[in-house]
């Protein structure tokens, strides 16, 4: 199997979304794909314990992506070693009514995990830069003050959004939260195979929406949009990861892998040691429990 570098896949300058790769060749079959994202998610799950008692850091982990590029079955299958108590997985959908009485970073912001735990936001507080700039009408029902029609929501306001993101993920950085965003990169050619997939499938069937079919015919618009926010965003606090998505076994095991071996580089995450009262103590534990 070739092996994974984390510079293959993290925007550290401008992209352009059609020169990178939605297809990724690891030389390896889907088997031994499988067998070495369950080694890395077991020690993923390891981890998740000493970062869990340790209690210093927190890890949220963002994930975008065009419908059907893999989110749900990535995060079933990356976290499935995970102490459940330790992750919380967030579905972002349309905002209800007392979300949208907050400004819109407000329910993710309350969803940000504690010291200690995983947060996985399955799509984002990127959605407020994505969705809401294909269809900018969308932000009309946020009632801001400054905003009383859609020609209103010019260049300038997205400038401004970005910021506020950009200043939203630099002061949780800063206060111990490690930052993932994944972009899921499908093809179009793809997307269609997974659409045609869940009409074909009876048990796929719920999954399908008449949307999916209008959102695709924005597909040149939602390229773009992900392309901006990418590299307006994208900071060394905060990096962005390009997944080539169109194969999933391989996608999810590039995600398992980017996290881990970052993870793994942070040398001050580690168990706690026993007072030291207690160390000298632990022969009388042990004998107060055999004695019992």
């Amino acid at each position: 199997m070739n092996k994974i570098s984390i510079n293959d896949f993290k925007v550290t300058s401008n992209i352009e979304l059609k020169e990178r790769l939605t297809t990724y060749d690891l030389d390896a079959s889907k088997k031994k794909i499988e067998k070495e994202l369950e080694e890395v998610r077991e020690k993923l799950g390891e981890l998740q314990d000493t970062i869990y008692a340790h209690g210093k850091y927190a890890v949220l982990i963002c994930i975008q992506g065009m419908d059907t590029a893999g989110k749900d079955s990535l995060i079933r299958e990356v976290f499935k070693d995970f102490n459940s108590r330790g992750v919380v997985v967030h579905s972002f959908k349309v905002p209800t009514d007392l979300e949208r009485a907050h400004d819109y970073l407000w329910r993710h912001y309350i969803a940000l995990p504690a010291r200690g735990k995983f947060a996985v936001f399955n799509r984002t507080h990127y959605e407020n830069v994505l969705v809401t700039r294909v269809h900018p009408e969308y932000i009309l029902g946020e009632n801001l003050p400054d905003v009383h029609s859609v020609s209103d929501i010019n260049d300038a306001f997205w400038k401004k959004r970005f910021e506020q993101i950009n200043n939203f993920e630099k002061t949780i950085a800063q206060n111990g939260t490690i930052i993932f965003k994944f972009f899921l990169h499908l093809s179009k050619d793809e997307q269609k195979n997974r659409l045609l997939r869940r009409l074909r499938l009876k048990e796929k069937n719920w999954k399908f929406s008449p949307g999916d079919l209008k959102e695709r015919k924005l597909w040149d618009d939602y390229q773009a949009c992900y392309e901006d926010a990418i590299n307006k965003t994208s900071k060394s606090h905060a990096p962005w990861y390009i997944i080539p998505a169109d194969d999933k076994p391989t996608a999810r095991l590039l995600t398992a892998k980017i996290m881990y071996d970052t993870l793994k580089e942070y040398k001050d995450i580690k168990e706690p040691e026993l007072d030291e009262e207690v160390k000298l103590r632990i022969d009388e534990f042990k004998d107060q429990l055999n004695n019992e």
